[in-house]
């Protein structure tokens, strides 16, 4: 840098050592003011500025135009600091600055605006392509190459808005940077890495729109304006999806709806028409008993009574669920026209499926007439229990992926059961391109997240979702439900029962460490599993298990005995008890138990030929007990008739659980609901309540932003689940 002092016009070097300065032009000579020249020094210096004729290791070339450097070792990002903080505290000061146009350190303009342009692709309307610049002089430069650049060569965001500098600069041109703040570059790239995974441009699918949103926030907070152009209608919807439904856009409940829906319903009802609005898909994600089934319903009649529902909406559902959707149907909303496509005359039914409002079908018939129903096309699609196609591998996923309709929603209490794979199946059907394919999603999400515990990644993925998922829990909306007691009963094994239990564990967990030391624990699976159903059917019966030892031992169940009384006792004071096992055959041998002692029940499991029996019997209070099989009743039914619930047998899945337990804790229960879990202490069955909570933990974090991340199973949570008994 060359600093001069005017005085009145007269320039003094501020290297040259004479007290006065002379002008050849006008002859004029002036005293200078060395205080004042000193205190202006200071000023250059406090910015970093050093005295040339101070250093003895600067090369500066004889007669150069030089009196002070700034030693900043080639960092760039100090170098455009300079110019970009610096050079303007001087001329705020008074400063005169002038700046060689070879400079190669020049900033942008502060006044100059930052753009997003936003278009549609021609050959694919659902996809849009997104650029991002600065305006100087009315001629827009794309940002968007050297900010993926940035990206790429950032291995931790977190670490880059710790640097201890002012800005970082973003390459505009040969001479030119664009300075930003470190945090406010992150925030930025944060988005950007949400939007090109790959780190490279390329177009986006419009389920991404919501992410402008995000980048809009970030570049506003960079201290600069910022102009929206191209299609503002798919920003705009970014914006909308953001923000949810408000309560100015709150819609109307349909004239022909048959039921007075609660606050959060409404509000539930609100949401899905929000999504409609803007063409995606999402998952209602209510605990379950909170009337997921009529919101759905609700929604159904408004799109009928708005005159959108030309084309029929087609229900997925279980087997067991048909029936209770048509009865919904009918009760709540009679004005639709429904067609059930199971049954005899299945064939014919589905040739008329456009002649009616709503037509209903189950998984398996799904895939077994899938060249019929996707000859169709749906103005809505809703999988109910829709976790059924978590797996998207599966015939019912691929099934589900090729109905061709407008609208798509997922009705699931439990979107999350054992891994993140699940929701991105799920997001898949709903929005597909939103979270990528399934490998780079993996990358991205599934191992920094299961695996290290990756919290930034979960905020990501949480703020991914977040518009697409509507998740009510009991507690929070549905304040006037009875009290709900959850109570743990271990029962200590002894005699045979205990020493069958040993004799099985030490031979599983040897067979089971050698298949790990040879196929490593993902190749494991089978004989982990294998060991586990051993060992927790010793816990609820020996009879259960289908080995010689058993068979020989002839010994009892404690846990029977327990559950005997329980349900025995429970009976004569009256109350109405579901009692839920895994096993049928064990539900067949308490059955037995039950016909001894006199205590009258009923059974619901996959062999049942009339469901409906057994429900309207327990219902009526013809029976005070009801056995139910977890796949054959843990979902879709409504037993409010009961207050009293045991879990004969956990599963590491507590999802399944809090599924069955909410047959009897839902919308219309009046008594207070006890429940039972019952475990054999010390057993692999209470090892298994430390590995739910991983489970609970993992869903929170996404849908509720609480509870911490890891959810895998590792070798050293089998040697635990296989240790001995306590």
């Amino acid at each position: 840098m060359r600093l001069d002092f005017d005085y009145g016009g007269v320039k003094a070097r501020a290297s040259d050592p004479c007290r006065n300065a002379y002008d050849h032009k006008t002859l004029r000579v002036v005293t200078r003011d060395l205080t004042a020249e000193a205190s202006a020094r200071r000023v250059i210096e406090a910015l970093g500025a050093i005295e040339l004729d101070g250093l003895d290791d600067c090369a500066v070339a004889p007669g150069s135009n030089v009196d002070y450097v700034l030693r900043l070792d080639g960092d760039v990002h100090a170098l455009c600091a300079f110019t970009a903080y610096g050079v303007p505290q001087l001329r705020n000061l008074g400063w005169r600055v002038e700046i060689d146009p070879d400079y190669p350190w020049q900033v942008v303009d502060s006044a100059a605006p930052l753009y997003a342009d936003v278009a549609p692709d021609e050959k694919r309307p659902d996809w849009f392509g997104l650029n991002l610049g600065v305006e100087i002089d009315g001629h827009r430069v794309d940002l968007m190459p050297a900010l993926l650049d940035v990206l790429n060569n950032t291995q931790s965001l977190d670490a880059l808005a710790r640097l201890p500098r002012k800005c970082i600069a973003v390459k505009v041109d040969d001479k030119r940077w664009l300075p930003v703040p470190p945090e406010r570059l992150k925030l930025l790239l944060q988005v950007l890495r949400e939007l090109y995974k790959d780190g490279k441009p390329t177009l986006l699918p419009a389920r991404q729109a919501v992410q402008l949103a995000h980048l809009g926030a970030a570049m506003h907070g960079a201290g600069r304006a910022v102009r929206w152009t191209g299609d503002r209608s798919i920003r705009d919807t970014g914006y909308a999806l953001a923000l949810g439904p408000t309560a100015s856009n709150a819609v109307q409940m349909p004239i022909g709806l048959q039921a007075d829906l609660r606050p959060y319903q409404l509000e539930g009802v609100s949401w899905l028409q929000h999504l409609r609005s803007h063409d995606v898909g999402g998952i209602l994600a209510d605990d379950m008993g909170l009337g997921k089934t009529l919101q759905c319903i609700a929604h159904v009649l408004a799109e009928k009574e708005a005159g959108r529902l030309d084309k029929p909406a087609l229900i997925v559902t279980l087997t067991s669920c048909v029936g209770n959707w048509q009865r919904e149907i009918n009760r709540f909303a009679p004005a639709l026209k429904v067609v059930n496509l199971r049954g005899a005359g299945r064939k014919a039914r589905l040739a008329a499926i456009a002649d009616h409002d709503v037509a209903i079908t189950t998984f398996p018939l799904l895939v077994r007439d899938r060249e019929e129903l996707t000859a169709l096309e749906y103005h809505l699609f809703v999988l109910d229990e829709a976790h059924t196609i978590k797996n998207h591998l599966g015939q019912a996923h691929d099934a589900a992926q090729a109905i061709k309709a407008r609208h798509k929603i997922a009705l699931t209490g439990t979107p999350i059961e054992n891994h993140l794979g699940e929701l991105w199946s799920l997001m898949d059907f709903l929005n597909p391109g939103l979270l990528g394919d399934p490998i780079s999603f993996a990358a991205q999400y599934r191992h920094p997240i299961e695996q290290c515990g990756d919290g930034a990644r979960l905020s990501s993925l949480r703020e991914q979702v977040r518009p697409y998922i509507l998740r009510r829990t009991k507690d929070a909306v549905a304040k006037d439900l009875p009290p709900k007691t959850e109570l743990v009963r271990a029962v200590e094994l002894s005699g045979a029962q205990r020493e069958l239990y040993e004799s099985i564990r030490m031979a599983a967990h040897a067979e089971v460490r050698e298949q790990i030391k040879s196929r490593g624990i993902g190749g494991s699976q089978i004989a982990i599993l294998d060991a586990l159903l051993k060992l927790r059917q010793v816990c609820c019966d020996p009879r259960l298990v289908n080995v010689d030892a058993a068979k020989a031992a002839n010994a009892g169940s404690a846990k029977l005995d327990l559950a005997l009384d329980l349900i025995a006792n429970g009976a004569a004071d009256g109350r109405r008890i579901l009692v839920f096992s895994q096993f049928a055959r064990m539900l067949s041998l308490m059955s037995e138990a039950l016909l001894g002692r006199g205590v009258g029940h009923v059974t619901l499991t996959g062999a049942t030929q009339d469901r409906q029996k057994p429900i309207d019997a327990f219902q009526g209070g013809r029976a005070p007990v009801f056995l139910i099989s977890l796949r054959a009743g843990g979902t879709g039914l409504n037993l409010t008739a009961a207050d009293t619930v045991i879990h004969y047998d956990p599963w590491w899945n507590p999802a399944v659980q809090a599924q069955a337990t909410d047959r009897a804790y839902r919308i219309g229960q009046q008594n207070p609901v006890f429940v039972y879990n019952l475990i054999a202490a010390g057993s692999v069955e209470e090892r298994m309540l430390t590995l739910q909570q991983h489970k609970r933990k993992l869903a929170a974090a996404i849908l509720d932003g609480t509870g911490a991340t890891g959810a895998s199973l590792t070798e050293r949570d089998v040697d635990d689940l296989l240790a001995p008994l306590e």
